[in-house]
């Protein structure tokens, strides 16, 4: 019995080991600053981590200190915090299935229309007294300042392989006409025509294109990299936990069989 209680101990500390990367894939979200302008998914995961780290904790005190009711307690929680997990993979997959950046002739980066991206993403930034806070922190990031530190020249910047969030916050989109003065100023052409994210335009440097549909979707576009970057380590460490979860199951089960085998043998002594 002793050795099958370190054997659980064991078992139930690695688990918690394997909270360390669902909690640090969700600071790492938090340091992004389109993560940290919408908070939507980085609080979920560092939670969710900061759960299995205490349950693993608490299988690891029951089992090395042979404390039947914190064993039992993780069991069932444990198995609840995987089934939560799964789902919180399988959700981040499904949301960032659609979206996709559009080719521009002569332009070596990508334009972003909001209507490719799943409703339940859109619905995060198509209200607009949530869009003001969001685009209230983007807008005091150094995001757009980096392009006019970076590019002087039309034909460099055209070349340059800008993220989706700077090619949809900070410039007009190319379909509008406007010319090139440096990347956050532009000449409005004489005829804007109807759209409305050539309208929403401005020189302003604290508004450039923050309030364009395009900006929107730029948004989401490095969200939808961020998110299924996450979801990588995501499945791994789900992966793990499994693994890690029904080999303490089966510790477990064997212990207990152990005890009854040497209660069996004591009244067959006795």
């Amino acid at each position: 019995m002793p050795l099958s209680n370190n054997v659980i101990g064991a078992i139930n500390f690695v688990a918690a080991v394997l909270s360390v990367p669902v909690i640090a894939i969700g600071i790492w979200l938090s340091t992004q600053p389109e993560n940290s302008c919408v908070g939507l998914l980085q609080w979920p995961v560092i939670i969710l981590g900061l759960l299995i780290l205490a349950v693993g904790l608490a299988g690891f005190v029951g089992g090395f200190w042979r404390v039947p009711c914190l064993l039992l307690f993780y069991l069932v929680a444990m198995l609840v915090l995987i089934l939560l997990l799964m789902g919180l993979v399988l959700f981040v997959y499904v949301v960032t299935l659609r979206g996709h950046g559009r080719p521009v002739p002569g332009r070596a980066y990508l334009e972003y229309r909001l209507e490719d991206y799943s409703g339940w993403l859109r619905r995060r930034v198509q209200r607009t007294h949530k869009w003001e806070r969001i685009e209230r922190c983007l807008s005091s990031t150094s995001t757009c300042a980096e392009l006019n530190q970076t590019y002087r020249l039309a034909q460099d910047f055209f070349n340059a392989r800008i993220s989706p969030l700077q090619s949809g916050c900070c410039k007009p989109p190319t379909r509008c006409g406007y010319t090139f003065v440096n990347p956050t100023y532009w000449i409005s052409p004489i005829d804007i025509g109807a759209d409305m994210d050539c309208v929403r335009w401005s020189n302003e440097q604290t508004q450039l294109c923050y309030f364009c549909s395009a900006c929107k979707a730029g948004l989401l576009e490095n969200l939808k990299r961020d998110w299924r970057r996450a979801d990588v380590v995501l499945v791994v460490a789900l992966v793990a936990l499994i693994s890690v979860y029904l080999m303490g199951c089966c510790a477990f089960r064997n212990a207990k069989t152990q005890e009854l085998f040497r209660k069996y043998k004591q009244g067959y002594t006795t």
